[in-house]
């Protein structure tokens, strides 16, 4: 190869680097200067507010303002750390180019050259060349580094300043707002799942369950009792039990019986682990491995979903896991492996994390990819197809629910560009409403015959489950990774960006908002009359499901990604590194 392609790339390369560190640099001054809510436009809405209390369309307008204040916020931390990996990436295809320009260059040349290859030759010239562009990417990171805690204060600083204006808006919705009341009786399906023997100890086994992701048929409910709403990992005060995770994964704890299951992986090894709920003792582990169609090699996937995004499902008698390389296993409650099969590599380009569901002995997999988009059934007792369902749908890393839609029990999903509704004995189609855009993420829910979808920079729906009719459209906060919950009166919605809100699950409107300037990745889960929910921090929020006030906040002070799971007093979370129990002492 012509060594003057190596030389011109490397210019190239040197040109948009000190370009990029030019940008960063004057990121960091900028973003210093910042203070989003600290405007004239804003100044003039706040004493226009304090005139005008009563002025719906003047509320909406600062909720507005203050929502694309939050969401650039985060953007500009995005766009951030996109700035630095590109920087590193030149910097090291810089370093490349350099090395093989020189590669044959011991001495200088003794034919003529071109004046850029003679300048370029010069020790001086490469020297500034070098000791620039090191300084320059140098330069750049340190700027990008001060520029992310100058983010977070430019941020504090403006909810700050917002958080007088956005209350007085508050309280003047609030005041015309009627108090919704719970109605847990009414969201609480029957659990027919079978539960799993326990230990011979004398503890009696839990009856309440937590089959699948968001607990029994996905539905975001649990009818556990008894839940603390305190506890501290540091002292111990109702913790029962806390231990490490031997892998990594971002799947959440699924509870039957005394059963407690997660996975883990890494590229050595996928594995489906089992604690007991009462000890936090590891009872056995199971290798996802020796699975013919198994790739040989992992996998490339994002940080944010790993090889062991997908939570598992269990109907009391198997528990079945799949990983992001297609393998799937079914293990009985003992930890012997039942059968293992791979439905194929996903193509996609985060990685696998749609989670498992079990409809009796029917394991329900919602499998969207790039080469094949299917919703499949596989017997949980032997692992060997019942039927699949061919899609048009896009790729989404959302999970499938079940839902009692017009009488009858449906599987409901949700993608680019579709919420649909299916038979759970034979994958018939039930219908089908195309609402939705964009990276589909958050899963479904079910409550009173409606169904409710979300996505971020899409919208909110709810849908007649029994005709597939759209009731209503809203679109004031939405989510991205969290799933919604919903009571009879009450739709539940946790954002990235920091906004957590309820919407009345009749007309769709905004009934309540809360900022709290964190990520929530992790699902909402109503229990007690309470909503129980984690942001990404570790930050742990209990509202009531009647009102949606605030009724406790504290940081756990370990990152959690994954929704908890309850049982009967009990609720296990997994954190970034570790998995515990809660249990009032």
């Amino acid at each position: 190869m012509n060594k003057n392609i190596f030389r011109n790339v490397a210019l190239v390369t040197a040109v948009f680097m000190l370009a990029l560190s030019t940008m960063l640099v004057v990121n960091y001054f900028q973003v210093r200067k910042a203070t989003p809510l600290k405007t004239e436009v804003m100044e003039t809405l706040k004493q226009l507010n304090e005139s005008n209390g009563d002025n719906e369309a003047l509320q909406a307008q600062i909720r507005q303002l203050d929502l694309l204040s939050r969401k650039a916020y985060f953007t500009q931390e995005s766009h951030l750390k996109t700035g630095v990996y590109i920087l590193v990436g030149m910097a090291a295809v810089l370093v490349l180019c350099l090395r093989y320009y020189y590669k044959e260059s011991k001495k200088l040349p003794s034919k003529e050259l071109d004046a850029i290859d003679e300048w370029m030759n010069k020790s001086k010239s490469r020297n500034y060349m070098t000791w620039g562009s090191i300084a320059a990417v140098a330069g750049a990171l340190l700027f990008a580094f001060l520029s992310s805690p100058a983010l977070r204060d430019t941020i504090e600083k403006a909810v700050e300043e917002g958080e007088e204006l956005m209350a007085d808006a508050n309280a003047a919705d609030d005041g015309d707002v009627a108090v919704l009341q719970s109605d847990t009786t009414a969201i609480a399906e029957a659990d027919t799942t079978t539960v799993s023997e326990g230990e011979d100890d004398g503890l009696p086994i839990p009856k309440i369950t937590s089959n699948a992701f968001r607990g029994n048929n996905a539905s975001g409910v649990s009818g556990a009792s008894g839940i603390a709403t305190t506890w501290d990992l540091k002292s111990g005060t109702n913790i029962l039990w806390k231990k490490p995770i031997p892998k990594h994964g971002y799947n959440s704890p699924v509870i039957n019986g005394r059963n407690v299951f997660i996975t883990g992986a890494d590229a050595s090894a996928r594995e489906l682990y089992c604690y007991d709920v009462y000890t936090g003792e590891l009872k056995w582990t199971v290798k996802a491995d020796n699975i013919p169609g198994s790739p040989s090699t992992m996998p490339k996937v994002n940080a944010d979903t790993g090889l062991a995004g997908s939570t598992v499902a269990t109907n009391g008698k198997q528990v079945c896991a799949i990983f992001a390389t297609g393998d799937v296993i079914g293990v009985d409650m003992e930890g012997k492996r039942l059968w293992g099969k791979n439905i194929g590599l996903p193509d996609n380009h985060y990685g696998f994390a749609s989670s498992l569901l079990m409809y009796g002995n029917e394991l329900i997999i919602q499998y969207l990819n790039n080469s094949k988009a299917q919703l499949i059934a596989l017997n949980a007792t032997n692992g060997n197809q019942l039927w699949a369902k061919s899609t048009k749908d896009k790729i989404a890393w959302s999970s499938p629910v079940i839902g009692t839609v017009g009488g009858k029990a449906a599987i409901i999903t949700t993608s680019n560009p579709a919420v649909a509704a299916y038979n759970p004995s034979n994958g018939t189609e039930l219908w089908r409403v195309e609402c939705l855009t964009g990276e589909v993420g958050a899963s479904p829910v079910v409550n009173n015959g409606v169904v409710y979808a979300a996505s971020e920079y899409s919208k909110c729906v709810a849908i007649d489950g029994a005709t597939g009719e759209v009731k209503w459209e809203a679109s004031d906060y939405l989510p991205e990774c969290s799933s919604p919950a919903a009571t009879k009166n009450l739709l539940f919605v946790a954002t990235s960006y920091g906004m957590v809100c309820a919407y009345n699950t009749e007309t769709g409107e905004l009934v309540k908002e809360h900022d709290l300037s964190d990520a929530f990745y992790s699902s909402p889960v109503i229990v007690e009359g309470k909503v129980y929910l984690f942001s990404n921090s570790g930050k742990a929020y209990i509202f009531s499901a009647g009102d949606f006030s605030l009724l406790h906040s504290f940081n756990t002070g370990e990152k959690t990604f994954a929704t908890p799971a309850f049982t009967d007093g009990m609720m296990v979370v997994r954190t970034d590194n570790s998995i515990y129990c809660v249990k009032k002492n």
